[in-house]
Parts: structure tokens; C-alpha cells; sequence
């Protein structure tokens, strides 16, 4: 191929390494990728080592370049887009692979029924993602040139998977490149500005701009470092907007909100076992009440406590006597807590379940909220007609059913609250009800991560929710069963939290939010208007290398 044959001799004194990624083939190529996407999860949460990224989306460049045909060749030449989807794929895979197999953790917890699964949780998701980065790669490819114009042809093909990803099937917005971006301090503000999928295409640009240090072509010598030089340069804005937005708001507080935050650590296989109920709630209780450096008088002066998600193994509606116990702890104050709720089909017998918030004041459930984002596999079985009869389940026990959409929760003695169920805190822009005629003042973010033990999983999640708080300058209560759980104010800075498989008590006051931010006004536009630049950028550069 053309441009191949160009790397080769025109520069014959780049690295070895780049003339033996560009040059690769069959299973060298594929090694390559893999790899370079697994390297790219030690950018994520826990790890936070932000140059990992670079690795990735630079060998993304290289890969894509080791499959173009020249200028000359034409755009819609079908072997170079299925070779620069099957590179897309293995990077894909190997990124997937890497950032995701704590999944394979929750067919452990009942491993007599799950534990067949592990492969398919580990290895065959990942597999099934890595079409997205596949075809992020092919539509890259279209859009490509020689020169500092291909990073854009990246952000655009790649952005595009991503924006995807997080859209098709319901949707799975887990560990997008963006993310690497939320950990780096303060350039993680500018997800106020423009959401996660707007990081996406800009974490594209940066991380894949060192490609271009050492372009093939001699015509572009004078233009060598050109793209590098605006990426460092946008990301040097992104880095001085957030040291501002952050020094300019200090967080403020609530009057007359005094928050305790209850984190049982409670083991998984015990959780939801109804004959467990009595002691479970005992547990929950004795530990709600116990006395801290900040509250010695225990849930004396505490107006609202908050309990993680699936709290009980029962419908507490259903119970009295433990409505009548939790009434009698809070001396007054509310409880707001993850549970099942069940609603009658009108003729006495059971109807839908739903996973949801409850807010319990005295003896009765005074609000509730149900959960709209299920989680496939594990709430809901997708094709259930399909894999019920060849044994394939869900993994939470019971039929749950789907929330009737986003809405807010009026708990008593709260502004309004925006809440969130597990899961649902991962979705950019969707998690809060836009039409409402009250902007909500604060995230309820309840969780089980107790399914994925002392894994990464649990800390990609907490990163996830803190950017929720940023994007829409909202304050978060998050309460998990084994943790994180935290409260983060409204620029996403993490106030107190709790460790991960630790049990404890978090006794706080709730952040003020912030005043709207602009992505939460114009958030629809902040992604596709990134996209549009993009590939007008990656066309221009395109049009301009053609005679």
C-alpha cells in the first residue's frame, strides 16, 4: 500500500516501535492493540494514572495509518475500513478486558447457580463493547488523511462510538475514554461545560495528538507538532477554567439539614435472604444509632438518615412492626432508604415490583421514587422468551419492573431531590427530569456494589457519580452498601466518604448547589457540536492534502 511503502522509506529514521506498529500484521497487530487498550485502563479509577490514556488513543493513530491506502486511494475501499475495524475491535477488547472484569465478580457471590457465567462476564461483554470502538475505527478511517487532521478523524469516529455506546440497548456509558480526564484535577470541571460525551471527543484529541510528533509525509515537517501544540494548549484551558471555577465557589451548606449516612457492609449472599430480614434490620438499626465524635447523641439531633439500596429482603410496607421500629429509632426524623416496592393490580394480588427510594417519616412511606434504568442481566433478562428455557437468569432475585421515567423525590425537610438507583448514575445527561417545574437541588445516589467485592468496579462507580455532580452542579449523597459512599459537593469535591468494605457511619451537612451550569442548560448541543467541529476539522485537513 501507498502510504505504507511511504512510512517505510520517507522515514526511515522514526522508532522502531512506530515502524513495528504501523507495520504489524495478523497476530502481531492484534497483540499490539489489545495491549495498548489494556494499558489504557490504568487511567481509570482507582488507578488514576492519566498517561495511560495516552497509549491507546496514540497507537489508535498508528494502527489506522498502518491501513490507509494513501490520499489518492479511494475513500470507500472496503479492505482498509475492515482492517481498521478489526484493529478497533482488539484495542476495544483488550480496554474492556481490563477495565470491566470485576464484572466477573458478582457470579461469584452465588457461584452454585452464576459461576458458569464467568467467562461471559469477563471476556464475552468485553467482546460485545469492542464492536463499538470497531466501528468508532471504520468511520475514523473514512474521514482520514496524512498529517495532524487524523486525530480529528479519531475524536470524530471514535466520539461517535462512544456517544453510541452510552445510547443503544439502553445504553452502557461504563469507563468511556473521557473518563480518564475526571480524575486530572481540576480539567475535570469541564464537564460543567460540556458532559461526558463532550470529554470524549476532547480526551480523543489530547491523548492521541503525540502521534502526529512523527508524521511519515517530508510536506508536513513545518506543520509537525502543530496539532500537539493545540491539544496541550486546550488542555492547559481546561486545567486553568477548573483551578477558577473551583477557587471562585467554596462550598457552602444547607441550614437546619443534618445528615447521617449509614454503610452496613453487608455481606451479598446474606442480603437478600428473607429469613435474614429480622436481623438485618436490627443490624441497620444498631448501627444508625450509634454515637460519633460529630453526633455522641447518636440519631438525636439527625433530621435525615439515608440507608443504601435493596436495604431489605422483604417489601417493608408490608411489615409494620418494622416500620414501627425504624419510627421509633429516628425520634422524628426521616429515613430515606433503598427498597422494594410493590404496587396491588387493583384485585388484591401482587402486581409490579419495583426497585426504589423510599422516604419514611414516623410510620408511613410519605414519597418514593422507582427505578428506571435496569440493569440487564442482573434486574432484567433481555430475550427473556429467548433464554429463560435454556436456564439463563437474572442475577437479583425476584421480577423487577421498570420506573415510569425520571422524577424528583419530595422528601420532607429536603429540597427537591434528584434521585438515582445504582446504575442510573453512570447516564450523562439523563438523570434528571428536564421538564420539571422545580430544578432539583441535590443528587440521592443509593447503591449495592456488594456484588463486586473489593474490586475496581466500585470506585469507576463513585468516579461516574461524582461527575454527574459537576456536569449539573449538584450537591450528591451517595450511600452504598459496601461503599463508596460519600457526600460531594456541588463541583464534585468529596466532602467525607467511607472505604470500600468497611462498615460506618458518615455524619454531615448537605452542600448547596450551584447555579446552572451550561451543560445543564444546553447539554443536548454540547455533544454533537463537538462532533460537527470534529469532523469538519478531519474533512478540512482531508481536502487540503488533495490536489
Amino acid at each position: 500500500m501507498a502510504q505504507i511503502a511511504e512510512i517505510a522509506s520517507a522515514r526511515a529514521s522514526a522508532p522502531t516501535l512506530l515502524q513495528r506498529i504501523v507495520l504489524a500484521r495478523g497476530w502481531t497487530r492484534r497483540a499490539i492493540a489489545f495491549c495498548a487498550g489494556a494499558a489504557g485502563a490504568l487511567a481509570l479509577a482507582p488507578f488514576d494514572f492519566i498517561p495511560a490514556m495516552f497509549a491507546p488513543l496514540t497507537v489508535a493513530v498508528w494502527l489506522i495509518d498502518g491501513v490507509a491506502d494513501g490520499e489518492d486511494a479511494p475513500r470507500f475501499a472496503l479492505a482498509p475500513i475492515v482492517s481498521a475495524a478489526g484493529a478497533g475491535w482488539w484495542l476495544g477488547f483488550g480496554y474492556f478486558v481490563a477495565g470491566l472484569w470485576w464484572m466477573g465478580a458478582a457470579m461469584l457471590v452465588e457461584a452454585d447457580q452464576f459461576a458458569w457465567a464467568l467467562p461471559l462476564a469477563v471476556f464475552g461483554l468485553p467482546a460485545v463493547l469492542a464492536l463499538f470502538p470497531a466501528a468508532g475505527f471504520a468511520l475514523a478511517r473514512l474521514l482520514w488523511s496524512t498529517g495532524g487532521a487524523r486525530v480529528f478523524a479519531l475524536a470524530a469516529g471514535l466520539g461517535a462510538a462512544e456517544w453510541l455506546r452510552g445510547h443503544l440497548f439502553t445504553g452502557f456509558p461504563w469507563n468511556d475514554f473521557g473518563m480518564a480526564l475526571t480524575s486530572a484535577g481540576p480539567m475535570a470541571q469541564t464537564a460543567s461545560l460540556v458532559g461526558l460525551h463532550g470529554l470524549d471527543i476532547i480526551a480523543i484529541v489530547i491523548f492521541a495528538a503525540p502521534a502526529t510528533l512523527i508524521d511519515p509525509a517530508p510536506r508536513s515537517a513545518r506543520r509537525i507538532g502543530g496539532t500537539m501544540f493545540a491539544a496541550a494548549a486546550v488542555a492547559m484551558l481546561m486545567f486553568a477554567y477548573g483551578v477558577f471555577r473551583l477557587g471562585a465557589n467554596k462550598t457552602e451548606y444547607v441550614d437546619g439539614v443534618a445528615l447521617r449516612l449509614m454503610q452496613p457492609n453487608l455481606p451479598q449472599d446474606a442480603k437478600f435472604r428473607p429469613e435474614n430480614g429480622a436481623k438485618i434490620l436490627r443490624h441497620y438499626l444498631d448501627l444508625s444509632e450509634r454515637s460519633t465524635n460529630e453526633r455522641p447523641s447518636g440519631l438525636a439531633e439527625i433530621t435525615h438518615l439515608v440507608w443504601p439500596e435493596s436495604a431489605f429482603p422483604y417489601v417493608i410496607s408490608r411489615h409494620p412492626e418494622a416500620l414501627a421500629a425504624i419510627a421509633r429509632a429516628l425520634k422524628g426524623g426521616v429515613l430515606l432508604t433503598g427498597a422494594a416496592r410493590a404496587e396491588s393490580d387493583g384485585d388484591g394480588r401482587p402486581g409490579k415490583i419495583f426497585n426504589s427510594i423510599e422516604a419514611l417519616k414516623g410510620e408511613s412511606i410519605v414519597a418514593f421514587y422507582d427505578k428506571v434504568h435496569l440493569v440487564p442481566f442482573g434486574e432484567y433478562l433481555p430475550l427473556e422468551e429467548l433464554l429463560r428455557p435454556l436456564g439463563i437468569n437474572h442475577l437479583v432475585p425476584g421480577i423487577w419492573d421498570r420506573g415510569a421515567g425520571p422524577r424528583l423525590l419530595a422528601a420532607p425537610g429536603l429540597p427537591p431531590v434528584a434521585p438515582l438507583i445504582c446504575y442510573e448514575a453512570i447516564f450523562s445527561g439523563e438523570t434528571i427530569q428536564r421538564d420539571a417545574a422545580d430544578r432539583p437541588r441535590l443528587f440521592l445516589n443509593v447503591t449495592n456494589d456488594g456484588w463486586f467485592g473489593r474490586t475496581t468496579g466500585p470506585y469507576q462507580h463513585l468516579a461516574q457519580a461524582r461527575l454527574r455532580a459537576i456536569e449539573e452542579g449538584l450537591p450528591m449523597i451517595r450511600v452504598a452498601n459496601t461503599g463508596v459512599s460519600a457526600i460531594i459537593d456541588a463541583y464534585g469535591r468529596i466532602l467525607q466518604s467511607l472505604p470500600l468494605g468497611e462498615e460506618g457511619l458518615i455524619d454531615g451537612r448537605l452542600p448547596r448547589e450551584a447555579a446552572p451550569t451550561v451543560f445543564a442548560a444546553y447539554g443536548a448541543l454540547a455533544f454533537p457540536a463537538l462532533l460537527a467541529l470534529a469532523t469538519a476539522m478531519a474533512l478540512f485537513g482531508a481536502a487540503r492534502r488533495r490536489p
